[in-house]
C-alpha cells in the first residue's frame, strides 16, 4: 500500500507571511521523502504529517529545478515506505492512481490511464523535463510532488503539473528519471550540469545556407548575449553567433543544446561549431558548472 507513505507538506516562505502546501511521500524507512522543487524551493520551514498523526520538521536534502524533484528527509524511522516502480514499463491506457492532498484534503485518490509516454514539459527554468507521463487522473493543487502508482502498487512517476485551462490533461516525472535525480541528490544535493554563460534561442538554418554549407541542421541557437567573464566569452563567442554543432553533435536548438552540457562537460575542452556572419568557424570551449542559487 503506497497510502501510509504519502504526507502534506507545508511550507513556510521567508518573508513569514507566506505559506504554500504540497504532497510527498516517504520511499525509504528512515525518512527519505520525495517532492517537487517547486513546492519547497526557498522554503524557510518544512512541516510533513502523515495520515496517522506523525509530524515532523523537513530538512531539504537536494532540490534539482530543471527536473522540479526536491529530496527530504525527516527524523522518523519505520515509515511505511512506496515501492519505487519502472517506468520502462509502463504502457499508455495502464492504470494511473493519483494520491495526494489537494486543498489539504489528505490521502485523496483519484484513479485514470496513462494518456501518453515520452512527452517533455518545460520546467519553471525553461529547461525541458524528458520522459514525461500523461495521465488523466485527476489534480489539483495541492497534488504536487504526490505518487503516481500503478496497479501494483508501485510509483511510476511524481505528479507535478497541470494543464489549468484543460480537463484530463495532467503530468509527472517518470520515476525512472527520479531515480537518476536521487542519487545525485543524495551524493551532492544538486545535480551538476555544465554551462556556457550565453543566452540563446532557437534560430531556423535556411535552406540555401543548409545546403551550401552541406549541413544536416534544420535550426540552430542563436547567441542572444554572452555573459562577462563566462566560459563562452573565453572561448570568443559573439552576439549572433549560430551554434551548430556542440563536439561533434549536431544542435538543432536550444533543447539539444541542453541536454549535451551534462556533468561530464564540466571543464573539459568541447570543440563547437558556429556560423558567424556567413563564415563557419570552430572554437574550442570549456563549459562551467551550472550556479545554483
Amino acid at each position: 500500500m503506497v497510502g501510509p507513505s504519502v504526507a502534506h507538506i507545508e511550507v513556510q516562505m521567508p518573508d513569514r507571511l507566506h505559506s504554500a502546501t504540497g504532497s510527498g511521500f516517504a520511499f525509504t524507512p528512515d525518512g527519505f521523502m520525495l517532492t517537487n522543487n517547486h513546492v519547497v524551493h526557498r522554503a524557510r520551514a518544512i512541516r510533513v504529517s502523515f495520515a496517522d498523526g506523525l509530524c515532523r520538521e523537513g530538512d531539504l536534502v537536494g532540490e534539482d529545478p530543471h527536473t522540479d524533484i526536491a529530496l527530504l528527509r525527516i527524523g522518523a524511522s519505520g515509515l511505511a515506505a512506496a515501492d519505487l516502480g519502472s517506468s520502462r514499463a509502463v504502457r499508455v491506457g495502464q492504470l494511473a492512481i493519483a494520491i495526494g492532498n489537494p486543498y489539504g484534503f489528505q490521502q485523496t485518490v483519484t484513479a485514470g490511464v496513462v494518456s501518453a509516454l515520452g512527452r517533455s514539459l518545460r520546467a519553471q527554468t525553461g529547461r525541458l523535463i524528458d520522459d514525461v507521463l500523461q495521465t488523466d487522473a485527476a489534480l489539483n493543487p495541492g497534488n504536487s510532488g504526490g505518487p503516481l502508482v500503478n496497479s501494483a502498487a508501485q510509483v511510476i512517476g511524481v505528479n507535478t503539473a497541470i494543464i489549468p485551462t484543460a480537463q484530463g490533461i495532467c503530468f509527472a516525472t517518470s520515476i525512472d528519471t527520479v531515480k537518476w535525480a536521487i542519487t545525485q541528490l543524495m551524493r551532492d544535493g544538486k545535480i551538476r550540469r555544465g554551462y556556457l554563460g550565453v543566452a540563446g534561442a532557437t534560430t531556423p538554418v535556411g535552406r540555401r545556407v543548409a545546403h551550401h554549407f552541406n549541413l544536416s541542421n534544420s535550426a540552430g541557437v542563436r547567441v542572444e548575449s554572452v555573459e562577462p567573464g563566462g566560459p563562452g566569452e573565453h572561448a570568443g563567442l559573439e552576439a549572433g553567433d549560430l551554434i551548430l554543432s556542440f563536439q561533434g553533435v549536431p544542435i538543432n536548438g536550444i533543447d539539444d543544446l541542453h541536454r549535451a552540457l551534462t556533468a561530464q562537460s564540466i571543464g573539459k575542452p568541447v570543440d563547437i561549431v558556429l556560423l558567424r556572419r556567413a563564415q563557419l568557424l570552430s572554437l574550442r570551449i570549456r563549459p562551467e558548472e551550472m550556479p545554483y542559487e
